[in-house]
């Protein structure tokens, strides 16, 4: 966003961006054609009340939204907090990472950059370089990067269809130039120099699994997304946590195999 830009141009960028006439958004958001139109060229200045009605209809992300109200000369009424001081909501957080142990879950923001994880994502993540960590991990390139866990990908053309289906899905949503340049980042990757499998049936985000080849064995994860209702928090509307659950018994039964691994050896370490 230009900082320079009025609150009208903003309303209207907004508008075009989820393809809306002015007529449609007038009768939604209970504003005459004429009064929306002033506002849009500058000759009428929204009220807060109306920045509010105008962002609810076009879905503003939080963030965006506080831009809105600086450009019509009001305080921005969205709050942004760092992860760890969002009290109960954080240790919300928490406990769904953990309590989806043994199955890997994380949280991301709307970058997909990486907030926390559980132990069993931790694990998987182990062998993602550091270079790929920083300035901080972002999970799609983790997984799709020739370097990261792309090589472990048994159907990697399947699996980057739907992901960079979802980042053009949330483009749409946000209009974040970054997300853009990811997507182009995504499209550009080579593909492993391998056969790639096809899992049958529709191709959609929750029927389709990730199917991994690690040295546990294969395993086949279905992908479920998760995001706070009605955020009042920049942070937390543009948190998601990410979690994979088991889409056969042998992805079940070596999850939970590593889980109970690990618990044993940390038990035989604090008795040592």
């Amino acid at each position: 966003m230009s900082q320079h830009e009025s609150v009208g141009a903003l309303i209207r960028r907004w508008r075009e961006h989820r393809r809306r006439s002015q007529l449609e958004l007038s009768i939604a958001a209970d504003v005459s054609t004429r009064h929306l139109s002033f506002i849009e060229t500058g000759r009428s200045q929204p009220s807060r009340s109306m920045i509010g009605r105008l962002c609810d209809e076009l879905d503003v992300p939080l963030r965006d939204r506080n831009g809105f109200y600086l450009a019509a000369g009001f305080a921005p009424p969205h709050p942004e907090h760092p992860l760890d001081d969002l009290g109960a909501a954080r240790s919300a957080i928490d406990l769904v990472l953990a309590g989806h142990e043994p199955y890997p879950s994380v949280a991301v923001n709307a970058r997909w950059e990486l907030l926390a994880s559980n132990r069993s994502m931790s694990r998987f993540l182990a062998g993602v370089p550091q270079r790929l960590r920083e300035p901080r991990l972002n999970m799609l390139r983790a997984t799709l990067h020739p370097d990261g866990m792309a090589g472990q990908l048994a159907n990697p053309v399947q699996w980057r269809t739907l992901t960079v289906r979802r980042v053009r899905r949330q483009y749409e949503r946000t209009a974040d130039p970054a997300l853009a340049d990811l997507l182009d980042e995504l499209e550009n990757y080579p593909l492993p120099d391998r056969p790639s499998e096809d899992v049958p049936g529709d191709h959609t985000d929750m029927v389709t699994p990730m199917r991994l080849d690690t040295p546990f064995g294969r395993l086949s994860l279905l992908y479920v997304v998760s995001v706070f209702g009605s955020p009042r928090d920049i942070t937390l509307d543009e948190l998601a946590i990410e979690t994979f659950f088991p889409a056969d018994d042998a992805t079940r039964e070596i999850l939970h195999q590593l889980a109970s691994s690990e618990e044993a050896a940390a038990v035989s370490r604090g008795g040592g």
